[in-house]
């Protein structure tokens, strides 16, 4: 859906000064307890809000339990999408739907604590347009799943341009003028937090402590990881394709050189004998081109999907 044909025109009179926008998939456990601490949190602070749900094709009772807080509270607006398109697509589209001053995009497994809530505020309102909570903990998490994340940040602030804060997720305050600037990004392949930071604008931090799923199980697997780092690098980095052809041009020099030398040898002396040196050198050189390969085809492959310009996500229905 584009952002042009989404009516962004206040709900009621009262025009909401906070989105809280959380894509929600087979919450159904976790939802009501979200909710409950959302509101709580944000009935506190006295001011008007709404809350926005994207429902990125639960295949549980979620949607059954998202109808039913919406049917009690008008705060509530449910986007409910016609299959499952993924975390980043669900977070624009609550960006999209958005219309609050300040949006605040967390979680709704409740690793992101709506606590913490107030504090994003507090920096949005001494002049920060961006405001990112930033791990100082991260409970219930793996050893292999800290220090993959460790690496992965490391690697992509040396890869690119573009500052992206370590040990941070897609739980921050956006300011309405960056949330419009995003919204006019519809890139296929996104990674959020990167283009948050990309677009600029003053930025601050607000270290927290990260919590355990309150039920269920990661939505983030590994072969999903992989591919949302893959994301995040094409998308921020032409790095791989300088590395390639880096090493095609020192490979061609090696493989000078080994001609040369093989030339001497056999003129010289026996030491070259049969084809075995020769079948792993062609084996060898036959991989690298590969993966050559695979990395331009990566890139290629993000070309294709925003020439077919297909619609970010299909909208089933909205309840607002």
């Amino acid at each position: 859906m584009n952002a042009q044909s989404i009516n962004l025109e206040p709900l009621t009179d009262e025009h909401p000064i906070y989105s809280i926008v959380a894509p929600v998939f087979n919450e159904a456990e976790t939802l009501p307890h979200f909710y409950e601490r959302v509101i709580k949190v944000m009935e506190d602070l006295g001011e008007p809000f709404e809350i926005v749900l994207i429902n990125d094709g639960s295949r549980d009772k979620t949607y059954s339990i998202l109808q039913e807080i919406h049917a009690k509270d008008a705060r509530v607006r449910v986007i409910d999408f016609s299959r499952n398109f993924g975390h980043q697509i669900a977070i624009s589209a609550g960006l999209d739907y958005a219309q609050g001053d300040a949006v605040i995009v967390l979680d709704s497994d409740l690793q992101d604590p709506p606590e913490v809530v107030p504090e994003l505020i507090a920096r949005w309102r001494e002049g920060a347009e961006v405001v990112y909570a930033q791990r100082a903990k991260r409970k219930g998490e793996t050893f292999f799943k800290l220090a993959t994340a460790a690496a992965f940040y490391r690697l992509i602030q040396r890869i690119t341009a573009v500052n992206i804060p370590s040990d941070t997720g897609d739980f921050r305050l956006l300011d309405r003028q960056v949330v419009d600037t995003l919204i006019k990004m519809r890139e296929h392949h996104r990674f959020m937090r990167g283009l948050s930071a990309w677009v600029g604008f003053r930025q601050d931090a607000v270290l927290y402590e990260r919590h355990e799923r309150f039920a269920g199980t990661t939505k983030y697997p590994l072969n999903k990881m992989i591919r949302f780092s893959l994301d995040a690098i094409t998308s921020f980095s032409h790095v791989p394709l300088q590395i390639a052809t880096s090493l095609g041009f020192g490979l061609a020099l090696i493989s000078l050189i080994g001609i040369l030398i093989a030339i001497i040898l056999r003129l010289f002396t026996d030491a070259i004998v049969g084809q075995a040196t020769t079948l792993i050198m062609v084996l060898f050189m036959g991989g690298i081109q590969l993966i050559f390969l695979g990395i331009i085809g990566e890139y290629l492959g993000r070309i294709y999907d925003e020439v077919r310009a297909r619609p970010l996500y299909i909208v089933r229905k909205v309840l607002d």
